[in-house]
This record gives C-alpha cells, sequence and structure tokens, in this order.
C-alpha cells in the first residue's frame, strides 16, 4: 500500500507537478478584484497534500490555491 496521492483534472487526467492546465470555468479570486477567464494557460503547478487541489501562479495572481474541478490538463 502506498501513500502516494492521486491528482486529477476534471476529466479525470492525472497531474503531476510542473503540468501546465487550463481553466475551464470563470474564477473570482477571494481577497481580490481579480477575475480569471475561462481559457487561461496556468503553468507549471504544484500538488499540494489535498487531492483536489493544486498550487500555482498566474500573471496577475501569485500563491493560488485552485480546485482540480476547475481545471483541465493543456
Amino acid at each position: 500500500m502506498t501513500d502516494e496521492i492521486i491528482v486529477k483534472d476534471s476529466n479525470g487526467t492525472r497531474l503531476a507537478d510542473g503540468d501546465d492546465v487550463t481553466l475551464i470555468k470563470d474564477l473570482k479570486v477571494k481577497g481580490t478584484s481579480e477575475t480569471l477567464k475561462r481559457g487561461t494557460l496556468v503553468r507549471n503547478i504544484r500538488l499540494t497534500d489535498a487531492p483536489g487541489e493544486i498550487e500555482c501562479s498566474t500573471k496577475q495572481v501569485k500563491g493560488l490555491v485552485l480546485k482540480t474541478e476547475f481545471l483541465k490538463k493543456a
């Protein structure tokens, strides 16, 4: 039995550290007036300990945590 966390995007594709993903829905960023638009490419993601979340940075916002249900692998 392994303790490996499997992280999947909205289509069920496995994600890994360093992957690029695309947003499938407009997302408002809490604490800012920014809205990340559908189709935005997010590069070089980092996996977290939570299987449904990834860490990333965009041009507009640094240090984001996004839910994988709003992403697809690019």
